[in-house]
């Protein structure tokens, strides 16, 4: 599972089949139905447009995806939210991350150990408890996302609702950009053995990412600096 969660993140556009592949060129004697199944268990599919990609609850209203062609111009005006994988030596563990689109700025998290949606209903709330609310919020079409407890949050905080399109590969791409960096700058080196470790770990990071790291997109401010506006425009 490690193995397939770095191939997944260099490569999101790998379906089981591309999976088995590689993994089989690494020396691992597996067949493609075990990958699905441990695909299925970490909660990841491929990007790539196709038939048959994970489908949302059947009970689940599903909400249209809002920001095809919007400029996004100031913070606050969309955030987003996204669950990762993540390995740990003993085992594995998920990630819930909130996010302000204009800014990149992280602004709740919550980790656990299973996908019950009530990891991601904590990190929302958290979020709008600190910040307020924004214009709109995107997530992909995840059970977690689409509940019945989770819209009903939103619509509370009249909040418009915006769900990735299936396949669609670019709908949420900065969550997906921060993933990358979580992983590649924190937890592949160094390993982590408990999710009481990880949680550690996670608190220390995303304090580095939001207010020391600099962002190449943000002309090489933080995004707590474009976040609170002290820096002035991007």
């Amino acid at each position: 599972m490690k193995i397939i969660d770095e191939e997944y993140t260099n490569h999101p556009f790998y379906g089981s089949r591309k999976m088995r592949d590689v993994l089989r060129r690494r020396g691992y004697r597996v067949n493609r139905k075990r990958i699905q199944r441990l695909m299925r268990k970490m909660g990841i599919q491929s990007i790539a447009p196709q038939p048959g990609t994970s489908t949302p609850h059947p009970e689940h209203k599903v909400y249209p995806y809002l920001l095809r062609n919007v400029d996004v111009l100031c913070p606050d005006q969309v955030w987003s939210s996204d669950i990762t994988y993540i390995p740990l030596s003993g085992g594995f563990a998920y990630l819930v991350a909130v996010m302000d689109w204009f800014s990149r700025y992280v602004l709740s998290w919550e980790v656990s150990i299973n996908m019950d949606k009530e990891f991601c209903l904590s990190a929302l709330e958290s979020a709008l408890r600190r910040f307020g609310q924004p214009d709109i919020f995107n997530t992909d079409q995840g059970a977690q996302f689409t509940s019945k407890a989770y819209t009903d949050i939103l619509k509370d905080n009249e909040v418009l609702i915006s769900m990735d399109g299936r396949g669609r590969a670019l709908d949420n791409v900065f969550i997906e950009r921060l993933w990358r960096s979580v992983k590649y700058e924190e937890i592949y080196p160094k390993e982590y053995g408990s999710c009481l470790d990880l949680i550690e770990g996670l608190r220390d990071y995303f304090e580095f990412y939001n207010t020391s790291r600099p962002h190449a997109s943000l002309g090489g401010r933080t995004p707590v600096e474009v976040y609170s506006g002290c820096a002035g425009d991007v």
